[in-house]
């Protein structure tokens, strides 16, 4: 009797705790990521070759940039909470050069796409689902270079017209970012407000510089309360200090601070500021670092081919991030919720670490503009969604990058390894709200629901034991 008491009561709570969600089934192939409590989230969509940035549009159509394929459209079914599906899909335009960056006008008409070497708009009709090819403009070009190939795309709320692009370096430790007109390593502004039908393209050294001595800063953002504009930035891969491989730990990525789009610097940094790359770097774990002095974690040094600098010089003379994150975990994007209380980032993950780092994503929270967190902390960054075994990473795993919010305060996301977009949302009741459309949600099957399992068999069982001993 006790044994089916217990039994019944667990079959109970699984299924109180699992939504059901009968019009969508999709199950991911791999081990399943972990939400952290008050977070659930459900795998949408599948089948993609590589999905990298999404929006969505004035319809409430979920816009996707499929590199080495194109744009695509959903059009989504919404059962409530994380139970969303896709109802119908189609491709809006087919452009194999089209690799990452994705933004989209704020009346909706215009979406902005990038290449390796152009920003382009195409004229766009959510309400026939269709965007004029022959309509493609070019609006940024001279933008080639090897290596980091993307070209993240920002338009500004606070300021319309204005288009921000970042651009990475064209190696790992790359000498020519030392010299700004070579626009190499770089977050620019254009007024692209300003041009009509006879302009001709923005060259990229034509635009104002938002910050240089950047890597490869592939996730950019605007506060949506002050305007402030941030980005994530993705370090460099071998670095030795006096000597010594200290590449596992060293140097961190980096949250980065880059004024306002209005030109003002405000407290921290400075607009068109060098934030050091490739010459200063951002200390991330302090244990074993060799001659470390008092430098401690967020502080930058130079790097072990550079003779002519010192750590002094390193923080006099190059803008430090405002946080440090550990090394490799490579942040692609960063998105705000809407009151601008929290900052949402993922973390792709390593390529080549052992053992490997990131996959997941994390919320640091902001109050007045800023991270809450001091400079050197190790832990602002809070885990939303995790892998649940990073050795079987990356291979074997969910590798997130581009994230927006929807309507219903979910956010929807990509993994381009596995070809998917997944949506996540708060299930405790506290605001996530996004501010790129307006808020933000997600559910787990064996992407989602059945990971809250174990925590509430525990629970349960712990209950019925009370219950059977009273």
């Amino acid at each position: 009797m006790a044994a089916s008491l217990c039994t019944l009561s667990l079959l109970l709570i699984v299924g109180a705790v699992a939504q059901t969600c009968e019009s969508n089934q999709l199950k991911v192939s791999y081990p399943a990521p972990i939400a952290a409590d008050g977070w659930e989230y459900r795998l949408v969509a599948q089948g993609m070759k590589k999905p990298r940035s999404l929006l969505f549009d004035s319809d409430g159509a979920l816009i996707v940039l499929d590199a080495g394929v194109g744009i695509l459209r959903f059009t989504l079914q919404d059962n409530g909470g994380s139970c969303v599906s896709v109802a119908q899909n189609a491709t809006l335009l087919a452009n194999k050069d089209l690799n990452h960056g994705l933004a989209l006008s704020e009346d909706g008409k215009t979406i902005y796409a990038s290449s390796q070497e152009d920003v382009y708009s195409w004229a766009y009709d959510s309400k026939s689902s269709s965007l004029s090819s022959d309509s493609r403009r070019t609006l940024i070009t001279n933008m080639t270079n090897e290596d980091h190939m993307t070209r993240t795309l920002l338009l500004s709320r606070k300021q319309p017209g204005t288009l921000i692009v970042s651009r990475g370096s064209d190696e790992d430790s790359d000498a020519d970012a030392q010299v700004l007109n070579n626009g190499l390593s770089q977050i620019r502004k254009f007024d692209i407000g300003s041009l009509n039908d006879k302009s001709q393209p923005f060259d990229f050294l034509e635009g104002d510089v938002l910050g240089w001595g950047l890597r490869n800063s592939v996730g950019v953002a605007e506060n949506p309360v002050d305007g402030g504009i941030w980005s994530v930035e993705n370090s460099v891969d071998e670095v030795t200090r006096n000597g010594e491989d200290i590449q596992l730990n060293n140097p961190g990525d980096e949250l980065n601070f880059h004024g306002y789009v209005n030109g003002s610097a405000g407290s921290l940094g400075e607009v068109g500021g060098n934030y050091g790359y490739p010459l200063c770097y951002a200390l991330w774990d302090t244990d074993n670092f060799p001659n470390i002095g008092d430098l401690k974690t967020g502080d930058q040094f130079p790097g072990g081919n550079v003779k002519t600098l010192s750590d002094a010089t390193c923080k006099s003379d190059y803008v430090a991030p405002r946080l440090t994150f550990p090394a490799h975990t490579a942040p692609l994007d960063i998105k705000f919720n809407k009151d601008a209380t929290a900052a949402y980032i993922s973390f792709h993950g390593s390529f080549n670490r052992k053992p490997p780092v990131g996959y997941r994503i994390a919320s640091v929270n902001f109050s007045n503009g800023q991270p809450t967190s001091a400079s050197d902390s190790r832990d602002a960054a809070v885990d939303v969604l995790t892998t649940p075994d990073l050795d079987n990473c990356p291979g074997n795993c969910f590798r997130p990058v581009g994230m927006a919010w929807d309507a219903q305060d979910r956010m929807f996301f990509t993994s381009d390894s596995t070809g998917e977009v997944f949506v996540l949302r708060r299930t405790d009741g506290s605001s996530s709200g996004g501010s790129n459309t307006s808020s933000g949600s997600g559910s787990n099957d064996s992407a989602g629901a059945s990971l809250f399992v174990p925590r509430m068999v525990v629970a349960v069982g712990a209950v019925v034991a009370g219950l059977l001993l009273a």
